[in-house]
């Protein structure tokens, strides 16, 4: 396994990492994500670990804590062998403490993840959206506290915008609190929003990205074919409406290009999908989801070798899209361009 450095930080993490949001799960999107009990958990984590993925992801929201569960009675025994990764922020229920990131809510939110983890301490803490109706001051002294109590080792955020991330940053550095050494975004062949704005600020201010959903939302499978009706077992028909939408025609381009890459190289489009987002800029680690041992082992599988040049070009032609404004100028027209270079 290649390990990366989480952004500008020392924290070393592999360039696979496992998300644990089929453990434990319930609800219309989670229980159709996966279930796994503490007993398979513990098997995925152990085939995981041999191939030396050691940081696992999850939330609080995740099946209402949950996932949290499952993932501590998974680790239990072995915690110094693994990197924990959770995130908070968004509503646990209706009351008016149940979401934010207020001081009074991260406190709880903390306290109760380490409970349901079972440990005394997170590797990294990640704001799992962006509260606008708490201070970014309140929100930054709060992490800094819980990091100089030891229950944070480091902190990031996930699904914030560029102007979020850079003030953030801008006020740890003024006031000399901890800054985000990660951001967890959505980034995949079927959705590259992420390198308009976010992936130049993580260039440029040593931010790291987790890739969550690199297929695309589980479009990226295999089993999607131009002409052909969505598979029936397919977990789509109930959860397509939570995650990013995607136009026909653009799937089944990538689609096809992925199938030809993957007629060259012999590999699956899952690996070719994940291999292509392992070499692109700022990318520390690529979250990978399994509901059983043979899902998980063919997405393991996306590591130890690399997609050509010419591969890479052939996907990145078929998946590019036209940047909004005011992006698309840096990119297509050559005095823009000329003034900023591109960075990928």
């Amino acid at each position: 396994m290649d390990y990366r450095r989480l952004g500008a930080s020392g924290l070393k993490v592999p360039a696979l990492s496992f998300g644990a949001g089929t453990f434990g799960g319930s609800g219309p999107l989670f229980g159709a994500w996966g279930n796994s009990d503490a007993q398979e958990a513990r098997r995925l984590l152990d085939i995981c670990l041999e191939a030396g993925v050691n940081l696992f992801d999850t939330a609080d929201v995740y099946s209402n804590g949950a996932s949290e569960e499952v993932l501590g009675a998974a680790i239990k025994g072995r915690r110094d062998a693994v990197l924990i990764s959770t995130k908070t922020s968004l509503p646990m229920g209706d009351g008016p403490a149940d979401y934010g990131s207020s001081r009074s809510r991260l406190i709880k939110a903390v306290e109760d993840a380490l409970r349901r983890l079972g440990t005394d301490y997170i590797d990294l803490l990640q704001l799992h959206a962006f509260d606008a109706g708490t201070p970014i001051e309140e929100v930054l002294s709060t992490l800094d506290d819980l990091v100089r109590a030891g229950k944070l080792r480091y902190v990031g955020v996930s699904n914030f915008s560029g102007w979020q991330v850079m003030k953030s940053l801008g006020l740890a550095k003024q006031h000399g609190y901890p800054r985000y050494a990660a951001h967890q975004v959505y980034y995949s062949l079927l959705g590259r929003d992420y390198e308009w704005e976010l992936m130049p600020l993580g260039l440029d201010q040593g931010v790291g990205a987790l890739v969550w959903s690199p297929l695309g939302w589980g479009r990226l499978t295999g089993k999607i074919r131009r002409g052909q009706p969505l598979p029936e077992m397919s977990r789509l028909h109930d959860t397509a409406s939570f995650g990013p939408p995607v136009e026909d025609q653009h799937l089944f381009k990538v689609v096809e290009a992925l199938d030809a890459v993957a007629e060259e190289t012999g590999k699956t489009v899952p690996q070719i999908a994940i291999n292509w987002l392992l070499q692109r800029p700022t990318v520390s680690s690529v979250i990978i989801g399994a509901r059983n041992e043979e899902q998980l082992r063919q997405n393991l599988g996306a590591v130890g070798w690399a997609l050509t040049p010419e591969q890479m070009k052939k996907l990145d032609t078929a998946s590019e899209v036209t940047a909004p404004y005011p992006y698309f100028p840096y990119r297509r027209q050559e005095g823009f361009a000329r003034l900023n270079p591109p960075t990928m």
